[in-house]
C-alpha cells in the first residue's frame, strides 16, 4: 500500500510538471506574439516636398534630325584625270573656290584654235561690212560673214564653258569633308568628290502628331539638345508641312537654329522641345515623388499622426515635475552643507548634465509624430523633372519625394530634406 502512494505521488507530480511546462511553453508563445502584434516599426527617413501652384511652361516635346541650312555632296559635270586637289579635310572655304582641278589641255588648246577663228570670222564681217558701205558687196556676203562670226563668238564660249567644267568650285562658303578622289583618278559625271557644310547656322526637322498640330505656328521658340536635360540650343520654327501624312498621321515641321560654335553636326540626332505660353496656378511635383502600380499612379502624403490617447493634463505634469524636482533638490541640498565654497561649482555640473538630459526626452516628445497616406493621383504633363498633377493633390499637401519604396499606408515617418532628389548630387556637395 505504501509503495502504491508512492507511486501515485511520483505520477502527479510528474503530471505537475508537464502541465507547468505546457502551461510555461503557452505563456510564452502569446506574450511573443503580443509584443509583435503591438510593436510599432521604427519611424522611416524621408524627404517631402510642399505643394503650392506654381508658374507651368508647357511645351510639345519630339526628337529629330539636325541637318546645315547650306549642304551638299559634290560631284564633276564631266569626266577626266584628277590633276590637282586645292582643299584638305575640315578646311573652310569661300564661295567659287576652286577645289579640284582636272586635266584640261585638250580643251584649252581647242578654245585658243577658236578663238584664232572667232577673230578671223570677224575681220572678214569687218571687211564685208565695209564692201557694204561701199556698195560693191552685196548683202549676202554680209549676212554670210556676220553668221560665221556670231557662230565662231558661240563656239568660243562653248568651249569656254566645258574648260570650266574642269574645275568643281565650292557653290558657297562653309567647311569641306575629307576628300574622296586622289591625285591622277580617273572621274565620271556624277561621282563623288567631297561634302561642303554651312555650320553656321543649322536646320532641324521633326515631326509632331495631328492633334497637336493647332498648337504651333511660324516664329515660335524652339529648344533642342542631346537630351531633355540639356536644350542649351535655341532657335524658332520656320516652316510647317501644310499636309499631314496619312500613313503616320504626323505633320513635319522645320526649325532653325544658329550653331556659331560648331557643337552641332548635320545628321546627329537631338531631342527637340517647342515652347508653349506660360500658364499660372498648376499643381506640379518632382517625377521622383511619384510610384507607379498595376493599380495607377500614386504618391505619399505626409499626415500629423492621430493621437492613441488623451494626454495629461498640463497642472498635473507641472506639478508631478516640480514634486520631482523637489525630492532631488533635497539630497543635493543637504550634502553641499558641509562643502566649502569651492566644491560648489563641482556640485552643480551633473545637476546641469542630468536636466539636459532630461529635456531632451521632452522636447523629443513636444515633436508632433507623422504618419503617411497613400493618394493616387491623375497626372498629366511633364516638364524639366516636374509633373504636372490633374486630380488628387492640393496646396499645402507634403508629399514624399524620396524613400517610397520601403514605405506603406499609415507607417509613421520622419522628415529629413538635408537632401533633395530633384537636385544633382554635385549641386547639392557645392551648396
Amino acid at each position: 500500500m505504501k509503495r502504491f502512494f508512492i507511486i501515485a505521488g511520483f505520477l502527479l507530480l510528474l503530471a505537475l510538471v508537464c502541465v507547468g511546462i505546457v502551461g510555461f511553453n503557452f505563456m510564452r508563445d502569446a506574450g511573443i506574439k503580443q509584443y509583435f502584434a503591438t510593436m510599432k516599426p521604427p519611424a522611416a527617413t524621408v524627404s517631402t516636398v510642399t505643394v503650392k501652384p506654381s508658374a507651368w511652361t508647357p511645351g510639345i516635346e519630339a526628337i529629330g534630325t539636325v541637318n546645315a541650312v547650306r549642304g551638299v555632296d559634290l560631284t564633276l559635270e564631266t569626266s577626266g584625270i584628277v590633276r590637282d586637289i586645292l582643299f584638305h579635310a575640315n578646311q573652310k572655304v569661300a564661295a567659287d573656290a576652286v577645289l579640284v582641278q582636272l586635266d584640261d589641255a585638250v580643251e584649252k588648246a581647242d578654245l585658243v584654235a577658236q578663238k584664232a577663228q572667232a577673230a578671223s570670222d570677224q575681220a572678214a564681217l569687218t571687211r564685208a561690212i565695209e564692201l557694204q558701205r561701199r556698195g560693191v558687196g552685196t548683202d549676202a556676203t554680209l549676212d554670210a560673214a556676220r553668221a560665221a562670226a556670231d557662230a565662231s563668238a558661240a563656239q568660243v564660249n562653248k568651249l569656254q564653258a566645258v574648260l570650266d567644267q574642269k574645275q568643281l568650285s565650292a557653290p558657297f562658303g562653309g567647311t569641306v569633308g575629307i576628300p574622296k578622289i586622289d591625285i591622277g583618278q580617273y572621274l565620271a559625271p556624277g561621282n563623288a568628290v567631297v561634302t561642303i557644310q554651312d555650320l553656321d547656322t543649322m536646320r532641324v526637322d521633326f515631326t509632331v502628331p495631328e492633334q497637336q498640330l493647332p498648337l504651333l505656328k511660324i516664329g515660335q521658340t524652339i529648344k533642342l539638345g542631346t537630351n531633355l536635360a540639356d536644350m542649351s540650343f535655341a532657335g524658332s520654327i520656320r516652316g510647317i508641312d501644310p499636309k499631314i501624312d496619312p500613313a503616320s498621321r504626323l505633320v513635319s515641321i522645320r526649325g532653325e537654329v544658329a550653331n556659331p560654335e560648331g557643337k552641332l553636326t548635320p545628321g546627329q540626332f537631338v531631342q527637340i522641345r517647342v515652347e508653349l505660353p506660360q500658364e499660372n496656378n498648376v499643381i506640379s511635383v518632382p517625377q521622383t515623388a511619384v510610384t507607379t502600380s498595376l493599380y495607377g499612379d500614386y504618391v505619399f502624403v505626409v499626415e500629423p499622426a492621430k493621437p492613441a490617447a488623451a494626454p495629461a493634463k498640463p497642472d498635473e505634469q507641472k506639478a508631478s515635475a516640480d514634486k520631482v524636482a523637489g525630492d532631488a533638490a533635497k539630497p543635493q541640498a543637504d550634502a553641499t552643507k558641509p562643502a566649502d565654497n569651492a566644491a560648489k561649482p563641482a556640485d552643480a555640473k551633473p545637476a546641469d548634465k542630468a536636466a539636459g538630459d532630461a529635456a531632451k526626452p521632452a522636447e523629443a516628445a513636444q515633436q508632433p509624430a507623422l504618419t503617411i497616406s497613400q493618394v493616387f493621383v491623375k497626372l498629366g504633363r511633364r516638364n524639366n523633372g516636374m509633373v504636372e498633377i490633374v486630380e488628387g493633390l492640393k496646396d499645402g499637401d507634403q508629399v514624399v519625394t524620396a524613400g517610397q519604396n520601403r514605405l506603406f499606408n499609415g507607417m509613421s515617418v520622419a522628415v529629413d530634406n538635408t537632401i533633395d532628389p530633384s537636385k544633382s548630387a554635385n549641386k547639392q556637395v557645392q551648396q
